[in-house]
Order: C-alpha cells, then sequence, then structure tokens
C-alpha cells in the first residue's frame, strides 16, 4: 500500500534540463513544487579531483547501470528483443542533472527547415521524394516561435559562441566570447573555405569566461582540460543544470529535490494525471505524490516507458500504423567520418574541451539541394578537438596490429599526429521503427522493460557515406599523409549511444502527435511531456531545443495553472480531446 502525500502544485519526473527548468521557472513564480530523482544527489564538489578515465569514460561512472535497468533491442518485427546489458551501447544518464552534466557541451539551434520538415521537402522536390514508410511531419511550431525560447536557455545556462554565417536569425549575441581556435581548429577552418564551405567556431557549453546568469547563478571559465564528455565539470565551467536551473530553484523555497525516487506511474483517471507513483529506493517505501500538474521530464526511454505502463495515450500499432506513443522511435543514426594522420605535423592534443572546435553548415538539410541525392537531408560537419586521454584515443592507421611492437611503434609515433572530421546527420523516423513494451523481460518491481524495434535504412547508409567522402576530401585539403575513413554499416548493430529521439512526438495534429508544440499531452491536459522524446525525427545536437522546448512549455505550464486548465493549442484535426483554454 502506497503512502499518499500532501498534494502540490507540480510533481516533475527529472532533473536534467528538461526536468528543471520548469522546476526553477514555477518555483521563481510561487508555484509548490516536487522533483523526483531516480539518482543520487550530486553537485559540483563531488567532481573535484575525479579525472579518471577508466572511472568515467571506459567505465560510464555516470551512466545508468543497465545489468539494473536497460531497454530491450531488435531489428525487425517479429524477432524476439534481448536486453542490452553494457554502456557502451545504451548511454542513459542518472543522478541529478542527469544526461545534461556529462554532455560536450555543443550548444546549436535546429534550422527552420527542421521544424516544418514535411513542408519544406514537398515544397522543393515534391511528395514523391519522401520515402513511403518515412514518418515525416512537422512540428506544429516555426523556428521564429521558437527563437526567444533559444535565446533565454543560451542566456540563463551561458553559452560561448559566434554567430554561424549561414545560421538563422538570432535575437542577440551569445552571453560569452567563443572558444579558442588552436592550430588545428584553424587548419581545419582555411581547408574548408579553400574548398568553399563558411567554417565558424562552434557553440560551446564550455564557457570561456566567468559568467553571472540572470538568475544569479555563476559559471567559472573552461581550463580546456580535456575531461569534459562523459565528466562532470570539476571546474564548474560547463552549462549545466546543478550550476544553473537545480540550485535556482531550491533558492526559491518553492522546490522540493527527491533523490533516490524511482517513478513506477503516472496516476491517471481516465482524462486527467492525478500524480506520480514512486519508489524510495532507499526504504523502499511506496508513495503517491498527488499534483495539480504533471511533468514528465525523464530520458527518452523513460518518458515512452512510463506513459505506456500507465496507459496514457494510444500505444502505436506498426500493423496499422495508427497509435502515437513509440511512434517515430530515431537518433540512431549512422554518423561517421574519418581521421587523418599526419607525418610532419604534431598538435597538442592534451588540451581541449567537449566543445571546442569549428565547423560550417553548407550541407545541412537547410541549404544541401537533395534533387539528384538518393536521401533527404543532409548534416553537420564538425571538426572538434576534445583532448586525448591516455586509454580511450590510441589512434593508429587502420591495418596496424592491435598488439605488439608495431602496434608500439605507431602509438608512440601518432598520439599527437592525428585529428578527425565527423558528420551527423539527422534520424528519421520510419513505419517499422518504434517503441512498446517487452512481453518477455521485467525490472527488479516486475514492470515490463521498454522495447525497442530499429533497423538501419538506405536512406541512412546513402547520407553517411555521402558525409563521410566530404570529411575525406577536407582531410586530404588538411594535408593528412593517410586518411581512414569509417565504414557504414550495413545492419543495426544495437549501439543506442547517447542520443536517441522520439515515441512522445510533438504536432499540430493529435492523430500523428502525442503532444502540442507546449508540450502538453493531447489525451491529458495536466500533463506535460517534456525532452528529446518530443522530437518528431531528430536533427544532430538536440540538448539546445531541449532547452529551449523546456522553457516553452513552462510558460504554458504557468498559463494553464493560471486560466484554470485547458488546452493550449487548438488540435487541427476534429478528434475528441481535452477542451480547448478559449482563454
Amino acid at each position: 500500500m502506497s503512502k499518499k502525500l500532501d498534494k502540490v502544485d507540480v510533481v516533475v519526473v527529472g532533473t536534467g534540463f528538461a526536468g528543471g527548468i520548469p522546476s526553477a521557472e514555477l518555483a521563481k513564480a510561487g508555484y509548490k513544487v516536487v522533483g523526483l530523482e531516480r539518482g543520487k544527489e550530486q553537485n559540483h564538489s563531488d567532481f573535484i579531483g575525479s579525472k579518471d578515465e577508466l572511472r568515467y569514460a571506459s567505465r560510464k561512472g555516470m551512466m545508468q547501470d543497465n545489468s539494473i535497468e536497460t531497454l530491450t533491442s531488435r531489428s525487425e518485427i517479429g524477432e524476439e528483443a534481448f536486453p542490452i546489458r553494457t554502456q557502451d551501447e545504451v548511454m542513459v544518464g542518472t543522478d541529478v542533472g542527469g544526461n545534461s552534466v556529462h554532455w560536450s557541451g555543443v550548444s546549436k539551434r535546429f534550422f527552420g527547415i527542421d521544424f516544418e520538415i514535411r513542408s519544406k521537402i514537398i515544397e522543393r522536390y515534391g511528395e514523391d521524394k519522401i520515402p513511403e514508410d518515412m514518418f515525416l511531419q512537422d512540428w506544429g511550431i516555426t523556428y521564429d516561435e521558437m527563437e526567444k525560447y533559444y535565446d533565454k536557455f543560451e542566456k540563463t545556462v551561458g553559452t560561448s559562441g559566434e554567430p554561424d554565417p549561414l545560421g538563422e536569425v538570432r535575437s542577440s549575441s551569445y552571453p560569452t566570447a567563443p572558444t579558442v581556435e588552436t592550430p588545428g581548429i584553424r587548419l581545419f577552418k582555411e581547408s574548408a573555405e579553400t574548398l568553399g564551405y563558411h567554417p565558424y567556431q562552434l557553440p560551446s557549453g564550455n564557457i570561456t569566461e566567468h559568467y553571472e546568469n540572470p538568475d544569479g547563478q555563476t559559471i567559472n571559465a573552461c581550463m580546456y582540460c580535456s575531461f569534459c564528455e562523459f565528466y562532470g565539470c570539476d571546474f564548474g565551467a560547463k552549462s549545466d543544470p546543478v550550476a544553473t536551473v537545480i540550485p535556482t530553484a531550491l533558492e526559491t523555497d518553492n522546490y522540493e529535490l527527491r533523490t533516490n525516487a524511482h517513478a513506477r506511474r503516472i496516476i491517471y483517471d481516465g482524462k486527467k494525471a492525478k500524480g506520480v507513483l514512486y519508489v524510495d529506493l532507499k526504504t523502499g517505501i511506496e508513495y503517491e505524490q498527488p499534483a495539480e500538474v504533471v511533468v514528465l521530464a525523464g530520458y527518452v526511454f523513460t518518458n515512452n516507458r512510463l506513459l505506456m505502463l500507465s496507459e496514457i495515450g494510444e500505444q502505436y500499432d506498426p500493423e496499422t500504423k495508427t497509435g502515437v506513443i513509440g511512434k517515430n522511435s530515431n537518433g540512431t543514426n549512422t554518423a561517421g567520418g574519418v581521421r587523418g594522420f599526419f607525418d610532419e605535423q604534431k598538435f597538442n592534443l592534451a588540451m581541449g574541451a567537449g566543445a571546442l572546435g569549428a565547423g560550417f553548415s553548407d550541407l545541412t538539410s537547410e541549404y544541401i539541394d537533395n534533387t539528384d541525392l538518393d536521401f533527404i537531408g543532409g548534416g553537420d560537419v564538425e571538426f572538434r578537438q576534445k583532448g586525448s586521454g591516455p586509454i580511450a584515443t590510441n589512434y593508429v592507421p587502420k591495418g596496424t596490429p592491435s598488439w605488439g611492437e608495431e602496434f608500439k611503434e605507431q602509438s608512440l609515433f601518432y598520439a599527437n599526429r592525428n585529428l578527425s572530421i565527423s558528420f551527423s546527420h539527422p534520424s528519421y523516423g520510419w513505419s517499422f521503427n518504434y517503441m512498446d513494451l517487452d512481453p518477455n523481460y521485467t525490472d527488479a518491481f516486475h514492470d515490463p522493460l521498454l522495447r525497442v524495434t530499429h533497423q538501419i535504412t538506405e536512406q541512412d547508409k546513402n547520407v553517411a557515406k555521402y558525409g563521410i567522402e566530404k570529411c575525406a576530401e577536407i582531410m586530404e585539403e588538411m594535408g593528412a599523409d593517410i586518411i581512414d575513413k569509417d565504414e557504414v554499416p550495413e545492419k543495426f548493430n544495437h549501439n543506442y549511444g547517447p542520443a536517441t529521439a522520439g515515441g512522445v512526438v510533438m504536432g499540430d495534429d493529435p492523430e500523428t502527435s502525442a503532444i502540442n508544440n507546449f508540450s502538453q499531452m493531447w489525451d491529458a491536459e495536466n500533463l506535460f511531456v517534456i525532452g528529446a522524446s518530443a522530437l518528431p525525427h531528430r536533427p544532430p545536437q538536440a540538448t539546445v531545443t531541449v532547452g529551449a522546448m523546456a522553457y516553452r512549455a513552462a510558460e504554458g505550464i504557468e498559463k494553464y495553472l493560471k486560466d484554470d486548465g485547458g488546452l493550449l493549442v487548438q488540435a487541427k484535426n476534429n478528434k475528441e480531446v481535452a477542451h480547448v483554454n478559449d482563454k
């Protein structure tokens, strides 16, 4: 029997940017907010002196323990799925701040076409360009509508950068100066310019100077120490929730953070969410936290699974292609690139940061011409100097033995003589890629695990091969003596990486989307689902967009509470949904 607690205004599942932002905004506005985090409490003092490559980069010490909780995976409908137990295949953050604490920091906005992808592709090439089984859909919102939320996110969490010469219109400049330009970055930029591209310094959540945000929280200057991606920042120099929105929420006295709180269900009466059922993982006691508004802001898999376990929304059926929950599972793509080895040039690769680098947008979906290409959209080309560690960055040319005297000689010679360029492309939704509950495997509470069905398509392979060839052209211009190209896999290898999306997608039609553009569920007006689960397709580098969506959702929740409920957006079709707020 669960213990029922006193009702609050808002209960939020998750403490990453998706959950931390609405928690801070609503607590500042005077609402009583409870945040539920399944992991432990942490702040930057916990990361001091923790430059432990084995613990964090190799063993993924800040990720979910997949031997306890995981998903099951299969490639084809009809196959039996199996649990994934290693963290190299599934990287899901845990503890306060979630994935946003150990992210790399690349802080790109999406382009306008990303929000209106179906309309723009049809406008440019005709509907026949879209493959039959590709679920390409608009998001029900435009870049112009999102711009003010992007701006607020960048100023609140701190972002360093310079405007992309091909980027969308900005209402203001980045709050801090761009990262330093290393010799390797300069070489990339000069080579890209020679080939006619428009390189610029990547926008970065690795802050370049001491910065105080509008809420009075401070972020320190990045030391380029190389321990960034997969690590918490012991300098307090990364844009993350534990430096910004979580302390802002706590300072209001309206926010209560409960850690080791594992959410099992959204309590739902068929029309509205009534609260969250969760277990204190230290005591084993089960609680029921009632709330006026429920915010589901976990990782993609968590958001999908909790809705399915709670039987909220219509489960997607791949046979009939109806239903919306679990639809458009995406984000697992075939991104790749090249690594160049230089016989005569050496670089200081011990210095770096997750977002230290440069890129260009000439080949993105916004600018590429797909007329004569065998794929839709394009991708981001990036050169990044993340910094080399002694264990994970021992690169040698292809064909070198993996052990012995030759391996040692090549390792020593090329330790500071190799650079890489990457190409990342959008991942689109397909009728056969989806999520549902596994019929065979359960977690420690006997709740079904989430099952993901995913296969790589010809679209994925063709765009990846195109991008890798473009990266090779640049690397050749940079003067590399050896250029090793990544190979594009023929079949899905069940590696989900850190960047999945979809399943609770945003749109303007309840027939094809689960939430409206305020992240409000069509089927439960007081339930807001925030995170990358909202992305109908996933362009590269989604963190900033998730943060911007969280600010828009917070604005919508406050309006919902003030105006006594109702849907905040008119549905496109006539499906019966919760009543529309016309105030």
